[in-house]
């Protein structure tokens, strides 16, 4: 079951007896748990009809009893096992046999960032309940996802505007709906929200300077990189963070490069790309500034970095290095 088909089933009160809700965005799978619950389970009620167990530490039977517990005061009863993907082997071989034949006045759902499909317990999992998979949106997934969260909030964002939400916040969706809830409650009655409400929400968050920090590494201006990246780490922003940053910007570097060698006219770079015209004419100044072959290498490094910092390498020192290898003119 796709995200969007789940959330129409929920909203029509189509409910199924078993859950797999997982994936890799946490924000998405815990804002699909709580429609569920709020749908599933009275709230006068919870505290008679909702259990909540944890399947890093329930051995399995405290779930399976809670499970075959006739609801009170309501049609369902409800289970949540957090950490789903995490249960034990006995946990499972006992939890297996509720799975092949569920109790139809319960609704037993487990909640995880992942899942292995080859185990019998999950494979039976998802061939009699319902799985949804909640993944992370893609870069060029989150101006739409900016826009649909907007509206959702009763006001609309124009198409640049969201575009550059996305790039200043990326895909940390919890921040990027604080983010939007902000926008919103700052343009008060106005209906739409343009560039100029973005740059003065974002433009005070460490946000604003890894997007300009990204900005110098592309115009290679050494001098400016390395301040910027100074400014960064001093703030105690995350190394790991930053280079998401970067690495996000170097995709984009590379897609118009290759785009720009194909010979692609300019009219049609923006469509080909997927980059907001607003951002296009910038990146495709900066991507001028490399050959496929060094952003290869560029990516080959930020590889290395990734790696290094993972294993406690000097994040300061080995930093300025790549910053300074990604500036070489």
């Amino acid at each position: 079951m796709k995200p969007e088909e789940f959330i129409k089933a929920v909203d029509k009160g189509e409910l199924a007896s078993l859950y797999l809700l997982y994936g890799d965005e946490p924000y998405l799978v815990e804002r699909a748990v709580k429609k569920l619950l709020e749908r599933a389970v009275d709230p006068s009620f919870r505290d008679f009809n909702l259990n909540v167990f944890y399947g890093n530490e329930c051995k399995g039977d405290e779930v399976f009893s809670a499970a075959q517990t006739l609801p009170m005061f309501a049609e369902r009863r409800v289970v949540l096992v957090k950490k789903g993907g995490e249960l034990s082997a006995g946990a499972m071989e006992i939890l297996l046999s509720y799975v092949q034949d569920p109790c139809p006045g319960a609704c037993l759902i487990l909640q995880a960032e992942k899942v292995d499909g080859r185990k019998k317990f999950y494979a039976e999992f998802k061939k009699r309940g319902e799985a949804v998979e909640f993944k992370r949106p893609y870069e060029n997934q989150l101006g739409p996802y900016v826009r649909d969260e907007v509206r959702a909030a009763g006001k609309k964002i124009d198409s640049a505007a969201a575009e550059l939400l996305a790039f200043l916040v990326g895909n940390n969706l919890q921040e990027l709906v604080s983010q939007i809830e902000k926008l919103c409650i700052y343009c008060g009655k106005k209906e739409s929200i343009g560039v100029a409400d973005v740059k003065a929400i974002v433009s005070d968050t460490k946000v604003e300077s890894v997007f300009e920090f990204t900005d110098a590494l592309g115009a290679k201006e050494l001098p400016r990189a390395l301040r910027m990246l100074t400014s960064l780490l001093q703030d105690g922003e995350a190394p790991l963070r930053i280079l998401g940053a970067v690495s996000r910007h170097y995709r984009q570097l590379w897609q118009v490069r290759e785009l720009l060698d194909r010979r692609l006219p300019p009219a049609e770079l923006a469509k080909a790309s997927g980059i907001n015209p607003y951002f296009l004419k910038k990146v495709t100044d900066q991507a001028r500034n490399y050959t496929v072959g060094e952003l290869k290498q560029i990516f080959e490094r930020m590889l290395e970095l990734d790696l290094a910092f993972k294993s406690g390498a000097l994040e300061g020192a080995a930093f300025e290095r790549f910053v300074m290898e990604a500036c070489r003119k």
